[in-house]
């Protein structure tokens, strides 16, 4: 993950030796190992000069990144999907490139249903090919009307003998229109919650068609339209009325590691305005020796160190018990994103006018961390979840 000391070996987020020592009460040294493997290569790579999505993908593949995603029978790292590597490895890449960290995340989100509730044919069609790169994956939940009201959902999949006909609109879908296979959330019944289903479409099926969005950072997202879509009734993922239940167990095993991504963005952050603070000279002395910039590096550092001990914390306690948290997930997600914001615009503010300057590294953050507080659960709705949970 993120570190404290900023003294660093080339290649690795500052302080890997004093995060390394206090995160060994959640890490093993199997993921101390993966994160070290993952620094190096992240730095032999320079994944901040590639921008195209697919190659991305190819390159998370070559390193044997994306085998994280899926679990050992299918090409996997471990017998079953770890939250603590995926944690570790979207820190890592967070430090580095958010979209290298988006296309990471997405092969494990877009595949995760799949993992959780697909039949062995399933399985074996699709998670061999996203270890190795070769099918690049999304999740197609989110609707004009339904965003954080998952059973909001309105697309519907209606049964046509052995199909269903698939109708509506899903938006802000990440890898619209590159993905080679979407899960798809919809409505086989009227129950709000009972009554959703979940499918796996190919990107190419005949009457899906997408348009794509454009972010402040780029990002492939857009829209994805179902207009007689038919689909077998083999790709549906679990019986009729589980989508609900499967989007939720997915979202609150991937959200803490929303959380990780921040954590690497803002020590990404912290690192750049230390390098700047020492070697710019204003007044006659560097930034570094005033008071004023001493306080703002000390609050950076400690939004960075309480972010990832909470990330660690909920990823520790979920590989555990195997019981999903969906308080210790929103908490870590939450503190985590809302902090890198707050470390991010320090940032920027400690560069001065370079740190708004396009192509900037702290501008470049500054543009991509104001996605985390929305997306996986908008930061207003945590703390509802963990309000609710408090006051049950």
């Amino acid at each position: 993950m993120s570190d404290l000391d900023p003294r660093s070996p080339e290649g690795a987020p500052p302080g890997a030796s004093r995060t390394e020592a206090q995160a060994t009460g959640f890490l093993d040294e199997r993921h101390l190992e993966l994160k070290r493997r993952a620094q190096a290569w992240a730095a032999a790579a320079r994944l901040e000069e590639e921008h195209d999505p697919r190659r991305l993908v190819e390159r998370l593949a070559e390193g044997e990144l994306l085998r994280a995603c899926v679990p050992a029978a299918f090409g996997g790292l471990r017998e079953r999907v770890e939250l603590r590597d995926l944690t570790v490895l979207r820190a890592v890449l967070g430090y580095r490139s958010s979209l290298a960290d988006t296309m990471f995340a997405m092969q494990g989100l877009g595949s995760y249903p799949v993992t959780l509730a697909g039949t062995d044919g399933q399985r074996a069609a699709l998670l061999p090919r996203v270890a190795r790169g070769e099918a690049i994956c999304a999740f197609a939940i989110t609707e004009p009307e339904a965003g954080s009201d998952v059973s909001g959902i309105a697309t519907r999949a209606v049964r046509d003998g052995d199909s269903y006909l698939l109708d509506g609109e899903k938006t802000f879908i990440s890898n619209a229109g590159i993905a080679d296979h979407y899960v798809v959330f919809a409505r086989t019944a009227d129950d709000r919650h009972r009554g959703i289903s979940a499918f796996c479409v190919e990107g190419g099926a005949n009457g899906l068609t997408t348009t794509p969005i454009e972010l402040i950072a780029p990002h492939p997202i857009g829209t994805v339209r179902f207009a007689g879509c038919r689909i077998p009734v083999s790709a549906r993922l679990g019986e009729e009325g589980d989508g609900f239940k499967l989007a939720m167990a997915t979202l609150d095993f991937f959200r803490t590691s929303v959380g990780a991504a921040a954590v690497g963005m803002a020590a990404r952050a912290r690192a750049e305005a230390i390098a700047r603070v020492k070697t710019r000279r204003q007044f006659g002395k560097p930034l570094a020796e005033f008071q004023a910039t001493q306080i703002a590096i000390a609050e950076m550092a400690m939004d960075v160190a309480a972010s990832t001990l909470l990330v660690l914390s909920a990823a520790h306690r979920l590989d555990v018990t195997a019981a999903p948290s969906a308080v210790d997930a929103a908490m870590a997600k939450l503190y985590a994103t809302e902090a890198a914001q707050r470390v991010i615009d320090r940032a920027v503010q400690l560069h001065g006018g370079q740190g708004v300057v396009a192509g900037a590294i702290v501008e470049r953050l500054y543009r991509e961390v104001r996605a985390l507080r929305i997306y996986e659960g908008t930061s207003e709705i945590q703390k509802l979840v963990i309000a609710r949970s408090l006051l049950r």
